[in-house]
């Protein structure tokens, strides 16, 4: 009984922390904060953006792309990353993690609009929404990236394929 409690008490940790890990994303990228990306990458590993975004190898790439001239511009213009809850598959010290992102920026060409009690606004834009696949490892007690892959949701075949793949995995299909 105890050894049932403890595994089930582990997977409980284990999907936080990996829900923390993920949660901690969009701060980081909104506010070009490299050394956040740096504690969490895999010193060798993969940021994947799809066949038509640059992508990187290496936890200082990767995290070199939050430090792009152009990635301050967009915060600077109001940059938003916006996660939604990951679907987490635990296998031991691997983990699988898949969920959705959108990229949404302050809109300055909108019209003015006031919504009562919270002032005036030109709101908001979505820019992209994407899925996330996170590949993670535990070590050291702790979950780290070992490959993000990032899909445009396009209506394509390709980013079907990675959440119908996130199901049949989690659930044996």
């Amino acid at each position: 009984m105890t050894e049932v409690l403890e595994n089930r008490l582990r997977a409980i940790e284990d999907k936080l922390a990996i829900y923390e890990l993920i949660a901690s994303h969009p701060p980081s990228a909104d506010t070009g904060h490299a050394a956040y990306t740096l504690s969490v990458y895999d010193e060798d590993g993969v940021f994947d953006r799809g066949p038509t975004l640059d992508g990187a190898k290496g936890a200082r790439n990767i995290a070199a792309f939050i430090q792009r001239p152009e990635h301050d511009e967009a915060i600077r213009g109001g940059l938003a990353h916006f996660a939604g809850l990951p679907l987490v598959d635990l296998r031991g010290d691997q983990a699988i993690a898949t969920s959705y992102l959108m990229i949404i920026h302050l809109d300055h060409q909108g019209l003015p609009r006031e919504l009562p009690n919270h002032g005036v606004s030109t709101g908001y834009r979505i820019h992209r929404t994407v899925v996330n696949r996170w590949e993670l490892e535990r070590r050291d007690d702790r979950w780290i990236v070992k490959k993000r892959t990032l899909l445009p949701v396009d209506g394509s075949a390709i980013h079907q394929n990675l959440l119908r793949k996130a199901l049949d995995e989690k659930y044996s299909f």
